[in-house]
């Protein structure tokens, strides 16, 4: 025998709408809570502070990985213009990407190949002969009087003793052998995913700022890809002539190796080229790695060299960046100094390379953004 189904019954369906239960009271509403009430206000702020908390803390906890993405948008903006000169060339987009990238990872293959050997013997040669340029730096008669003082070449020639005797100077500056294998294999994972970031962006970058743009309202989007767009192609004028800059810079190191006879002087070539490629402080680490090398020759070629190196940082920051830049990003000294200074603060040699160009886009920004909008008030 098959059950009948319950008829379900809604208020105000059917013909029979006269015979509907009354809703069942639930009470007089009370009065409304005051917003103006010291509680209510404690309670919203303490419960912004928690949320505020706890996403800054969720940031801080992946800002490795949002830095890894930064540096991938950078360089995929940076290389972007070399792209677009294969793509003139008639490449498509994804072989004018190959052609790039080949290029890229052919240079520090070679960097690798051509430095890495050369600095690792350099670096143990000079720990090697470091307590015989300290004890010949104390046949000057001022810096052994300032030794009888305060003994700085007597404690120094007594660390690196030490540490030479002990040979274990490169494993305790990473802090032992398993802070050896973690700083390697973090590193290397840092590089192999900024390469695969960069690749994906470089490959899909007109896609990704068109999807990007979507976000924009229809009668702002014209205006924000425009500047979006200035903004990208200052990042690869900015790339393309830190480029030319280090070029010219690894060439000064070259004659600067041969003339003073340096070892390895494609090496030291290869590294100013590096450190050239940082602005504003990638020169620090030039001229402290050069003269370093030239201190385990003698302390005669360190200051050679150290002085020849500051006569052309001077040249190159006054006579060449001036030229080459003056195309690519027109930024106030004072505003590349404060901008590089917070870079460097911030992610380190990492936030020195991007502080620039970003402050750069920022000055467009105003430009076009603020500025008119104060003269039109």
């Amino acid at each position: 025998m098959a059950l009948k189904k319950p008829r379900l019954h809604f208020p105000g369906m059917g013909s029979d709408t006269s015979q509907a239960p009354e809703p069942e009271s639930m009470g007089i509403p009370g009065v409304p809570v005051d917003r103006a009430h010291p509680f209510y206000f404690g309670f919203l702020a303490a419960t912004g502070a928690v949320i505020a908390i706890t996403v800054l803390r969720a940031l801080a906890s992946a800002s490795q990985v949002f830095v890894l993405i930064v540096i991938s948008l950078f360089l995929a903006a940076g290389l972007n213009p070399s792209v677009e000169f294969f793509r003139r060339k008639g490449l498509k987009r994804p072989q004018a990407v190959l052609a790039v990238v080949t290029t890229v990872l052919i240079f520090v293959g070679v960097f690798a190949a051509v430095v890495i050997p050369p600095a690792v013997t350099q670096v143990n040669h000079l720990f090697k002969n470091a307590p015989s340029i300290l004890q010949h730096l104390k046949s000057n008669s001022y810096i052994n009087s300032l030794n009888k003082h305060y003994g700085i070449i007597d404690s120094l020639q007594l660390k690196f003793s030490t540490a030479i005797h002990n040979g274990q100077y490169v494993v305790n500056a990473f802090g032992g052998v398993i802070g050896v294998g973690r700083a390697f294999v973090s590193g290397a994972v840092a590089a192999l995913t900024v390469l695969v970031l960069t690749l994906y962006f470089l490959a899909t970058l007109p896609t990704v700022t068109g999807v990007a743009y979507r976000f924009v309202p229809a009668s702002r989007r014209e205006r924000v890809s425009k500047i979006t767009d200035a903004i990208i192609l200052r990042i690869g004028g900015f790339v393309s002539g830190q480029a030319t800059v280090a070029f010219i810079a690894s060439i000064f190191g070259l004659i600067l190796a041969l003339s003073v006879g340096l070892p390895y002087p494609s090496a030291i070539a290869l590294l100013v080229f590096v450190c050239g490629a940082i602005p504003l402080i990638g020169h620090l680490l030039g001229i402290t790695s050069v003269t370093l090398i030239a201190l385990s020759k003698s302390p005669t070629d360190a200051i050679v060299c150290l002085v020849i190196y500051l006569v052309y940082i001077q040249i190159e920051n006054y006579i060449i960046m001036p030229r080459i830049m003056r195309k690519s990003l027109s930024i106030p000294g004072v505003v590349t100094i404060i901008a590089a200074l917070i870079g460097v603060s911030l992610l380190g040699i990492v936030g020195g390379i991007l502080a620039v160009p970003i402050a750069a886009a920022v000055l467009l920004i105003i430009d076009e953004v603020v500025f008119p909008k104060a003269d039109l008030s």
